[in-house]
């Protein structure tokens, strides 16, 4: 599903009405008609609704909101929170048709089968008047339609004091098209914000949404089609895109009756180091849980006898090793001879540790399948991330299929950028670094975020905090590389394996519960995510 910018949220908004010839009232009213179905679906129990609406389209929805909740037999009150003299189009029409219609219903108290109030609250000594908090208080919901993509700027009084008196109420609360005052760019709150428990966002989600802490503002989200022509949305093109499981269905490949496990490629997994074993083997068995057909660890060779007794179907490949345990640097040849000759996927760092050999041999992988044209498709993580970061002009000698996977620390060494500037802009930081360098970047956290070398992105919509735990940035590595092997281009191995990894996630933590949950309960996992995927199922439970 695509993402946008509040910009080109805008820009199809006009294009639908002045181009396809769409009227905007047509628009609204189909807007408020399916968030009325939201509301119908997840409080069919509340009966007094009380609607904040501002002046712009979002507080135009609200009207239309307001008025059809009323006809289906809700009391409600509407709250504009703008002088009724500062309503303009479509708002303002509606708003006239709101008000012509309070008469027809009378009295709250005397409609019996729903009813519509009209009630300004232009000032904070209107919203602290008994009356006010009495008619608000009284509310079993409250929509939030006050501000939506088109705010600029900081929310200022009186409408920043009624979503603090909002926020601070027991009442659900349910936003139209975003939380007022959220940034729909960046996620941020622009000053106050609505603190929702629900937010039906309308035709596409917006960027800010999906980001924190708009996210944790937005409460759950729900996505409602009103309409938008599918060829005005393409013309925008929109780089930013949401992995769902339909997505993620059309890139998992097939798995053919008459096939064998030559079929679905190799994995070479350069990792481990003494103390670190778990890391390594973490990588290797997820990338067979991921259906690559053979996978072979690297390893140093005082290491062979433990992985070999761990990973029953895993090959390994015994190496050269420091006098700490770690690959050696003169482990480059034959890494190289063995992956050119298989013609596997290269997956380097897990527990690799940064001995400063270690830490040569990671460069001239790197550099040496660039020289001689070996072209070996790489995803990067962990301690192969931390020997680019002391000298990352090797960075310029990665090829166009490569994949990194740094989480924050790991991107501020790369970047040499602070870890709260890049978390800012989690998907500019992916985007920039993707370009620049010319590889897919998975930047890990909440959102994880995928970009490739043409600025394209994927918000992965999978996961959950219990997956804050040591060695799932392994997992996650095996996944993404037994893809890759399977012939899938790394952008969409890169964003799928994100995908599935969090969902695999999300099921494990259905049944384990987040507190204590382990790497291993989520690679145990992937088969059945997977499952689900290609036999076009819903999604398993979470």
């Amino acid at each position: 599903m695509k993402v946008v910018t509040a910009a080109e949220m805008r820009q199809i908004d006009q294009d639908t009405i002045e181009g396809i010839g769409i009227p905007g009232i047509v628009l609204m009213e189909t807007a408020g008609s399916a968030i009325v179905r939201a509301i119908e679906q997840h409080y069919p129990t509340c009966q007094r609704i009380g609607i904040f609406a501002g002046k712009g389209n979002n507080g135009g929805d609200g009207i239309v909101i307001a008025r059809q909740l009323a006809h289906i037999g809700r009391d409600v009150r509407l709250f504009l929170v703008s002088p009724e003299d500062s309503f303009t189009g479509e708002a303002h029409t509606n708003l006239q048709i709101a008000k012509r219609l309070t008469a027809s219903f009378g009295n709250l108290s005397a409609a019996p089968k729903g009813g519509l109030r009209i009630e300004e609250i232009l000032t904070e000594a209107a919203l602290e008047s008994d009356r006010s908090l009495d008619h608000i208080a009284s509310c079993e919901l409250l929509v939030d339609a006050i501000f939506g993509t088109g705010l600029r700027g900081a929310v200022r009084d009186p409408i920043a004091t009624i979503i603090t008196a909002i926020n601070r109420l027991p009442t659900p609360i349910l936003s139209v098209d975003l939380p007022s005052g959220l940034d729909a760019d960046t996620g941020h709150p622009l000053g106050v914000c609505v603190q929702a428990d629900r937010t039906v966002t309308i035709g596409l989600p917006k960027r800010g949404l999906l980001m924190h802490p708009g996210a944790e503002l937005a409460g759950k989200l729900e996505v409602v089609d009103i309409g938008f022509p599918e060829q005005v949305v393409n013309a925008q093109d929109i780089k930013a895109n949401w992995t769902s499981a339909a997505q993620a269905s059309q890139w998992m490949p097939p798995r053919p009756a008459f096939s064998h496990k030559g079929s679905y490629g190799r994995v070479l997994v350069v990792a481990g180091s003494t103390g670190m074993t778990g890391a390594a083997a973490l990588a290797s068995e997820a990338a067979l849980r991921a259906g690559a057909g053979l996978v072979t660890l690297a390893i140093p060779k005082r290491l062979n006898p433990i992985l070999e007794g761990l990973l029953p179907e895993v090959m390994t490949l015994p190496l050269p090793e420091t006098d700490v345990g770690s690959l050696a640097a003169s482990a480059t040849s034959p890494i190289l001879e063995f992956a050119e000759k298989t013609k596997s996927i290269l997956a380097i760092g897990p527990g690799l540790s940064q001995h400063p050999e270690t830490v040569s041999l990671v460069h001239q992988l790197i550099r040496e399948n660039r020289e001689q044209r070996v072209d070996l498709r790489m995803v990067i993580d962990a301690d192969g991330l931390n020997a680019l970061a002391q000298d990352r002009e090797t960075l310029s000698r990665l090829n166009s299929e490569a994949v990194l996977t740094p989480h924050p620390g790991e991107m501020a060494r790369l970047t040499d950028t602070a870890i709260p500037t890049l978390e800012a802009d989690r998907i500019g930081t992916a985007q920039q670094f993707a370009r620049e360098h010319g590889v897919t970047l998975v930047f890990k956290g909440a959102p994880t975020v995928t970009s490739d070398p043409n600025g394209n992105l994927w918000i992965n919509s999978t996961g959950n905090p219990g997956m804050a735990t040591g060695g799932m940035g392994d997992v996650l590595t095996g996944v993404i590389a037994g893809l890759m092997a399977q012939g899938i281009p790394s952008e969409s191995a890169a964003a799928l394996g994100v995908y599935l990894h969090g969902l695999s996630g999300d099921i494990a933590a259905e049944t384990l519960g987040m507190h204590g949950l382990i790497a291993s309960d989520v690679l145990k996992t992937v088969p059945q995510v997977i499952y689900s995927l290609t036999q076009k199922m819903p999604e398993p439970k979470r």
